[in-house]
């Protein structure tokens, strides 16, 4: 069984920092993908970050780009996002997502099968 846990939302200042934290477990394979995406009220859900898991290829959408950073902890199957320089526009929930394999264009909602239950950010002006 596939489980995907967030941790680390809260407040923060404009121009502040946080770091979610997404561990998987029960995810047996190679080759897999994860990502975060964000949802903020009345808006669809954003594709944010994605990392190719065995290659460490990454993916940063325009509107975080220089701003937010991926990092990970192989042993601890955990996937970190960086948030620098927050901005007001960054408040969403955020979730985090994982799926076997790996394909171009794969950094999409639709092709992750395995969801986080989200953790809130909010960022404060």
């Amino acid at each position: 069984q596939v489980q995907v846990v967030e941790s680390g939302g809260g407040l923060v200042q404009a121009g502040g920092s946080l770091r979610l934290s997404c561990t998987v477990s029960g995810l047996t394979s190679d080759e897999y993908i994860m990502g975060w995406f964000r949802q903020a009220p009345g808006k669809e859900r954003e594709r944010i970050s994605c990392i190719r898991w065995r290659a460490g290829t990454t993916y940063y959408a325009e509107s975080v780009k220089g701003r937010f950073t991926l990092a990970r902890d192989n042993a601890k199957n955990t996937l970190y996002l960086q948030m620098n320089n927050t901005k007001p526009e960054d408040t969403a929930m955020y979730y985090c997502a994982a799926s076997r394999g790996w394909s171009f264009g794969s950094c999409v909602a639709s092709y992750f099968g395995y969801w986080g239950q989200g953790t809130q950010v909010t960022v404060a002006s």
